[in-house]
């Protein structure tokens, strides 16, 4: 390892211990050989002597000649010095999905970062791979995962769980060991990649899903026997292996998914990354894999999870899709859903590559007996709600929650990685471990619930990315909009019967499309930062957007907290530019985003996670 010095101070921290501390931007730097007048040994004299990070050096790695690595480099620094950072880096599927794509996005982002470049109209970072930014989050988010009658939700990423449900992982001959750097020590990282997967689950790092080997309704119960709360017997039969996390036994039996309904997507055969896989282990169809299994030769199987010689093939019992064409997804599945075409629905769309939010609507009724999407999934709430009487009523579901980031729990492991299944601290929810949540189930009120706007948002709030605020006005305006229930268990609520009334919820309750909102999303950024930044929509505060003003003309979005650039006249969008022009911490959280480091016991380098 090549050292170099670096410029910090010795300072006295809070708890009374002296400690180094050294800015992010000189920890960078020092990997740039740079000698910075620090008399530094290691750093070359120039850009010529092949010394590590010179263009001279990189020359040899890569084949492309230092001459011209450093006229680009000139040239983009040169522009952004004249144009006070009008440099610009437009990226995306190119570099995205090719192998340490992670390091060459660091590099470019660097560039940008040295040269002033982030926040400036004209320059800075536009990244795209797909049209997918979804403007009104904030509106959509309580109604798509139910956050206006229960919290916090369940929620899984989609590559975790069909890696280890699709049993893509007992084919896995790549290691971890092959991906380290040279200077890592390989000791720490044995096992298969799936290992790694499995400890960040238990460590709150990833969701999972299905969460524990026992069923989570059934939690409750056997606490109240033990003379314990919830959340300490899962904590005490977790430390004790009398529960473990389902990921650790996937092909124990009870342990994966049984029914799947696929919507706006087609995974098998499409989309989906390892259809073989899926097809023989999910479908328990002929697949067409190729490869051998781990257990067929002497390769290295995992350390985390329970290595089995039959695995389960065919692990879903139900496979229902939603779509308007006969996709190779349907030909798999149990059950097709026909859904209407664009033409033939009232819907909502919004795009990274434009500011404004349009309408889909429904010019004719559905073909034959296709529904919309919001009719079909609110006859399953209705149907369930009744054939689940006599086998699930209210219920008491114990939930395990990562992480999460724009949190404190984000900043919960500092300086090193600690396993609790190991050892080496205490589990602890919500710091070493997920946090651990009691949510009521209601099951036979699901259809009431789901079509109707639940009382959270009066008693919490909304909010996103760190910050919340009073949605009381926007609530009853609903309720005077859609009207209310008259009665049930959701009697006195919004109504949200159809696919424009849920539109509506939307548009109310997302800064982006309604003024009032905006203003108070700002005010609560305000509290954080110490700044005023209600000036960024005070004009657009009378401004509501609803449905019928999109269908007569897609309006353009009101500039929100929730996004980094601005809506404006004036001002291009550009990513960063709240942070740097209206002094806004930069994400993960202001604590994090302080850019300084502490350097414990003079140790010769810093980690951060």
């Amino acid at each position: 390892m090549t050292l170099h010095p670096l410029p910090a101070k010795q300072l006295t921290l809070a708890s009374g211990e002296s400690g180094l501390v050294v800015s992010v931007y000189d920890l960078i730097l020092a990997n740039y050989g740079l000698d910075r007048g620090l008399d530094d040994v290691n750093a070359a004299k120039d850009f010529a002597e092949v010394k590590a990070y010179t263009p001279a050096w990189a020359e040899q790695i890569t084949g492309v000649p230092r001459q011209h690595i450093e006229q680009i480099a000139r040239e983009f620094a040169d522009t952004a010095h004249k144009t006070h950072g009008r440099s610009m880096i437009i990226l995306g599927a190119g570099v995205n999905h090719w192998y340490h794509m992670d390091m060459n996005y660091r590099g470019m982002i660097n560039l940008l970062v040295f040269c002033g470049c982030v926040g400036q109209s004209g320059g800075g970072w536009s990244h795209y791979v797909g049209q997918e930014k979804l403007r009104p989050q904030t509106g959509w988010l309580p109604l798509a995962f139910a956050l206006d009658w229960s919290r916090p939700p369940r929620q899984m990423n989609s590559t975790s769980y069909f890696y280890n449900h699709a049993s893509q992982w007992r084919y896995e001959k790549l290691t971890a060991q092959e991906l380290l750097s040279p200077l890592a020590d390989a000791s720490k990282f044995s096992g298969s990649l799936i290992d790694f997967n499995v400890r960040a689950e238990r460590m709150g790092w990833l969701p999972s899903a299905p969460q524990l080997n026992v069923n989570p309704l059934t939690i409750k119960q056997q606490a109240e026997a033990a003379g314990l709360s919830p959340a300490e017997f899962t904590v005490q039969s977790l430390k004790s292996g009398d529960i473990r996390f389902a990921a650790e036994q996937p092909d124990s039996g009870k342990n994966h998914p049984r029914n799947l309904f696929i919507w706006r997507s087609n995974l098998l055969g499409s989309s989906g990354k390892g259809h073989e896989y899926m097809l023989k282990y999910l479908l328990g169809t002929d697949s067409g894999i190729q490869g051998d299994e781990l257990g067929a030769s002497d390769e290295v199987k995992p350390e985390e999870v329970e290595w089995q010689t039959a695995a389960i093939e065919g692990k879903l019992d139900l496979l229902v899709t939603l779509d308007f064409r006969m996709s190779s997804t349907c030909l798999f599945s149990d059950i097709v859903l026909p859904t209407a075409t664009w033409y033939e629905k009232d819907d909502m769309n919004t795009s990274d590559m434009h500011p404004f939010i349009h309408p889909l609507s429904a010019a004719v009724d559905p073909a034959w007996e296709a529904k919309s999407d919001w009719e079909i999934y609110k006859d399953i709430a209705k149907s369930f709600s009744q054939v689940c009487v006599g086998h699930l009523g209210k219920e008491t579901d114990v939930v395990l929650v990562p992480l999460q980031h724009d949190s404190p729990g984000e900043l919960s492991q500092p300086f090193e990685v600690l396993d609790w299944r190991k050892g080496e601290c205490d589990l602890i929810p919500g710091k070493t471990a997920p946090s651990i949540s009691l949510v009521e189930r209601d099951y036979p009120a699901t259809w009431e619930r789901f079509t109707s706007l639940g009382p959270l948002l009066d008693k919490l709030g909304n909010g996103g990315k760190g910050i919340s605020w009073n949605t009381q006005s926007e609530v009853d305006f609903l309720g005077k909009l859609n009207y209310v229930k008259p009665d049930g268990p959701a009697k006195g609520r919004p109504r949200i019967d159809s696919a424009i009334d849920a539109s509506e919820v939307i548009l109310s309750l997302a800064p982006e499309t309604n003024g009032q909102v905006a203003v108070k999303a700002w005010q609560a950024l305000g509290e954080f930062t110490g700044r005023d930044h209600t000036h960024l929509a005070l004009n657009k505060e009378d401004e509501k957007i609803r449905f019928r003003d999109i269908q007569a003309q897609p309006r353009k979005i009101i500039s929100s907290p929730t996004w980094s650039g601005l809506e404006s006249e004036h001002v291009s969008y550009n990513a960063g530019y709240t942070n740097v022009h209206e002094l806004i911490p930069w994400a993960p959280s202001p604590a994090a985003s302080s850019c300084i480091r502490t350097i414990r016991g003079c140790a010769p380098s810093a980690k951060a996670w």
